[in-house]
């Protein structure tokens, strides 16, 4: 639960939200919009059903009492009395938390077709940070994810980050003995390493690099992070993947936890892709694994396009 910057939908009129939405539909791919609409639609399921337990063990549908008053440490800066706020607590006079007009657009610096600028957008279980500089864009660091990571909305099953986990347990299926070895982490490993507040955070890679794979896995591989790079528009996103096709050999692939999940279901199991300039994970979070994930994607070179900026 944190502050959000920029201005949300809900406190836009019908022509600015169209406007806006039109402008992710630009800058991302059809991919890459209908995931970001799916997780915003899990955030409407999630307002209206609940969850098992919810966030922190007490959100709507948990069957427990909604904490009242500010959460400790008192509301965050957009809660102050200055204006509407948004998801990160509740605001004063009452108002929503989730809901899929509780997302937020910014833009740092002024949108240019030479010098770099940036544009944000975001809300629960989403924080796109898309770096823009004359043909090159950068999508890191983003994070996707989902509570619920599996609905039913008008009579189909939506699952935000369900291929995340399909791509990811069938490429450690296609693994032998030794190999599988290698991938699966000796420990449990609890939630993002490398999440929100951790920018600049060093990691050293583990489990299986991508040189001791063959073709069809490694294929399998940049098929996985192409569930990430692929969010943005072409050619951005194709210039990304071949970034991490040259770097393959130097990139790692690790799991922590189960080794299978049922058909149509989302596994419990903790993942990271790591390459030169790649860290993907994939994290299932403890208060109901199979159905609230969290995804992060960094380039430890570029996040922010740091990189672009300094050309």
């Amino acid at each position: 639960m944190v502050a959000r910057g920029g201005i949300s939908l809900k406190q836009m009129s019908a022509e600015q939200q169209q406007a806006a939405m039109k402008l992710m539909g630009t800058v991302l791919s059809p991919m890459g919009l209908e995931k970001v609409n799916e997780i915003r639609q899990a955030d409407d399921d999630f307002k209206a059903n609940g969850s098992k337990r919810g966030p922190g063990g007490g959100g709507p549908g948990s069957g427990r009492p909604r904490p009242q008053g500010p959460p400790p440490g008192g509301l965050p800066p957009q809660f102050d009395g200055r204006g509407p706020g948004g998801p990160g607590g509740r605001p004063p006079g009452g108002g929503d938390l989730f809901g899929s007009d509780l997302y937020f657009i910014s833009f740092l610096g002024t949108p240019s077709a030479t010098q770099p600028w940036m544009l944000q957008f975001g809300g629960h279980h989403l924080a796109l940070n898309i770096t823009i500089a004359g043909s090159r864009g950068v999508l890191t660091p983003t994070l996707t994810g989902a509570q619920p990571a599996l609905f039913k909305l008008k009579g189909k099953t939506i699952r935000p980050v369900g291929r995340e986990s399909d791509k990811a347990l069938a490429l450690l299926k296609s693994l032998d003995g030794a190999q599988q070895k290698q991938a699966v982490l000796g420990y449990q490993v609890a939630d993002l390493v490398l999440g929100p507040g951790q920018d600049g955070k060093k990691i050293s890679p583990e489990g299986l690099k991508a040189s001791k794979m063959n073709a069809k896995q490694k294929a399998m591989l940049l098929d996985l992070i192409a569930e990430w790079s692929g969010i943005l528009t072409e050619p951005y996103a194709n210039a990304r993947l071949s970034q991490m096709k040259a770097d393959l050999d130097e990139t790692y692939f690790a799991w922590s936890g189960a080794t299978t999940a049922e058909a149509g279901t989302n596994i419990t199991a903790y993942y990271r892709i790591q390459g030169p300039h790649l860290v993907i994970e994939y994290a299932p979070q403890s208060d109901e694994p199979g159905n609230h994930v969290h995804t992060m994607y960094r380039d430890p070179i570029n996040d922010y396009g740091s990189a672009l900026a300094k050309q």
